[in-house]
């Protein structure tokens, strides 16, 4: 090889190791970059801390929030919010098209009580501490969402709740309105009343735990399609008797009202009054009707009330309820009110109750495929169906306690119970004409 030839290689590959450096210089330095500021100000994306917030848990965070909300004006964008302690003493109004977004990309679940109730700065993320409104159930809520507005990623606590006592009133920690409105990712510790869904289209609420000590989501005046998706109410925060007790005698964790075929999925709760209430609202023409799927309710005094559907119906499949506390503990209990159709299929009862179902109205009630594993707790005799009025179905189910599995009342309208299996001897009582009772299997004659 000639010399010429020689420096033309040698410049060459001296190129080539020198865009290489730079390459994975630059590289170096962008990872570097995103590490420092995951979330660099853009025309879209604010911090609060520009704004005055400070991170302590100690100055109050509200106006210097609100100021970085509202800094959007009416073009829309996101207000970050870095890792640590935030103290409100007011009220927050999340603009149009404006997400309130915390360092959280997946909601955390606690586990009892740490730090005496009180989170330390910077400890869990994005944690607001909210302290307005105490004592005032009707106030404004803590936060507002709007037209295409979202919270995401923040955990919400209450730090004045006493753990060991009856909980003070709170106005609803947050409410949607508007049209997609969403709340996601999410955990609300210990809220009085967690969140009010009412008077909005397509609400979107994903990823949400906690323990709602009086209600946990209320909907209502709904005329187009909202979903609840992942939605866990458990008593992470406090068992103390005082509190939990008077928790299980007034919480209602799931309200449905007047609402057009809503859409929930894998939702659950714990140690309430009332699991799943369904309802008819004074201000609103019309009840519920829904797509319920994967839903549960345990230790609970009434796991599924329906004081009234929609003739549409509500459809629960895959569900999971218990009922053990009370004076009359019962699965599932249809009011005198309810004119509409409500439809159990693939769900399962057990748990110490007296009765699996009472049913009364006019209204159709159906059990498919389902599984009642204990009912009749004291051994009165009671059966796991008591259906009084309307008209009941039930059909290819397995009863697994050897007592009255289905008893017709004489003002029940029409009746089949067919080709169910049973523990113990068929026992099912029929006081009426109208009704096909066949083809129910026992294991004994």
């Amino acid at each position: 090889m000639c010399m010429k030839s020689f420096k033309r290689s040698r410049r060459s590959f001296c190129l080539a190791v020198l865009l290489l450096l730079t390459t994975l210089w630059s590289a170096a330095q962008k990872d570097k970059n995103v590490n420092i500021n995951p979330h660099p100000e853009s025309a879209d994306v604010v911090s609060v801390l520009d704004f005055g917030a400070r991170p302590d848990g100690q100055a109050d965070a509200t106006g210097a929030f609100q100021k970085a909300l509202t800094s959007f004006g009416t073009k829309g964008g996101t207000v970050y919010v870095p890792r640590g302690t935030y103290l409100f003493k007011g009220s927050l109004n999340i603009p149009q098209a404006v997400t309130l977004k915390g360092a959280f990309e997946s909601v955390p679940s606690h586990n009892g009580i740490r730090n005496k109730g009180l989170p330390k700065p910077g400890d869990d993320g994005t944690t607001f501490l909210i302290t307005g409104n105490r004592g005032t159930e009707d106030a404004a809520p803590f936060i507002t969402l709007n037209t295409n507005s979202t919270l995401r990623g923040v955990v919400l606590y209450w730090p004045l709740q006493d753990p060991e006592n009856i909980p003070e009133p709170y106005p609803w920690g947050i409410a949607m309105r508007g049209k997609n409105p969403a709340v996601l990712d999410v955990e609300m510790l210990n809220p009085y009343n967690a969140i009010d869904a009412s008077k909005n289209e397509r609400a979107l609420i994903r990823n949400i735990s906690g323990q709602a000590l009086r209600r946990g989501i209320y909907v209502d005046g709904i005329y187009d399609i909202g979903r609840i998706e992942n939605v866990h109410w458990n008593p992470w925060w406090s068992m103390k008797p005082r509190l939990f007790n008077w928790q299980k005698e007034n919480g209602e964790a799931f309200i449905f009202e007047r609402t057009d075929w809503h859409y929930v999925f894998n939702t659950f709760c714990f140690g309430y009054k009332t699991g799943y209430k369904f309802g008819a609202s004074s201000g609103s023409t019309g009840a519920c009707n829904g797509n319920f799927l994967g839903i549960g309710a345990d230790d609970c005094q009434t796991a599924v009330l329906v004081e009234q559907s929609a003739p549409y119906g509500l459809l629960i499949t895959n569900g999971e309820f218990v009922a053990m506390e009370g004076a009359d503990p019962t699965m599932v209990v249809v009011t005198g009110a309810n004119k509409g159709n409500v439809r159990f299929v693939n769900c399962a009862f057990w748990g110490p109750c007296n009765r699996n179902a009472m049913i009364d109205g006019t209204g159709t009630i159906g059990f498919s495929d389902c599984t009642f594993v204990q009912w009749d707790r004291n051994k009165e005799g009671l059966p796991s169906i008591q259906v009084n009025s309307g008209t009941l179905l039930v059909r290819g189910c397995d009863f697994g306690t050897n007592a009255p599995q289905v008893a017709i009342g004489e003002s029940v309208s029409r009746a089949i119970v067919s080709e169910n299996t049973v523990k113990g001897k068929v026992n099912i009582i029929n006081k009426i004409q109208n009704a096909f009772v066949n083809g129910n299997i026992g294991t004994e004659q």
